[in-house]
């Protein structure tokens, strides 16, 4: 993991990367078709949205801010993703409030042995959050590609037959209804479980 690590970007640069192939005409990945460079332009522009208008919730806060263990999220991504626009605002206001966890980024699909080891029902979907420790570099915990409320939605229409195209808009609409609510509660409750992991791992090295 920490050759990932050594390779990967922080936030500033992931998104300087972002704007600069967006100037190209282009997006990250090796698709680069009309289509893929809109989703990407688009996307940006929800993150800077998003960035902008997120507001985290207090109880939220008091556990990010009560995290005394040091973490690196490391985050799988791409400048095309709908899900990571809408997510990945939320992730960094989350560890803003709080010096003792860093993410890194590093992108999908110029790291495909990595995301193969974290797909999700035996798809590459992203954004995935892998949570390490900051000093051995072991997992604590996973998070991803959407809260869990979303992925049930998304398996539902999957089984109604909706189409990928309509699947997304609909996606879209529960992001704007559900007002980064779900994630919120979820990250709450990882802190939970991850603090605990922690604990029995420090325990266990002693």
């Amino acid at each position: 993991m920490k050759n990932y690590i050594k390779k990967s970007m922080t936030f500033a640069e992931y998104i300087r990367l972002i704007d600069d192939l967006l100037l190209e005409g282009k997006t990250t990945g090796e698709n680069q078709s009309e289509a893929m460079f809109n989703y990407g332009k688009l996307n940006r522009q929800r993150m800077k949205r998003l960035g902008n208008t997120v507001k985290l919730n207090d109880s939220l806060k008091e556990k990010v801010r009560s995290v005394e263990q040091k973490m690196i999220w490391l985050i799988i991504t791409e400048g095309w993703c709908g899900d990571a626009a809408q997510n990945i605002p939320v992730i960094e206001k989350i560890v803003a409030e709080n010096v003792n966890i860093e993410t890194r980024y590093v992108l999908r699909d110029e790291n495909l042995e990595l995301m193969d080891a974290y797909l999700t029902n035996n798809a590459r979907s992203i954004p995935k959050l892998i949570c390490l420790d900051a000093e051995t570099f072991e997992e604590i915990g996973t998070w991803g590609p959407r809260a869990k409320t979303a992925m049930n939605y998304f398996y539902e229409m999957r089984e109604q037959g909706i189409e990928k195209p309509q699947m997304m808009e609909n996606l879209q609409r529960w992001y704007l209804q559900d007002d980064e609510q779900s994630i919120q509660k979820e990250f709450e409750n990882l802190f939970d479980e991850w603090a605990v992991k922690s604990d029995k791992s420090i325990a266990a090295s002693e």
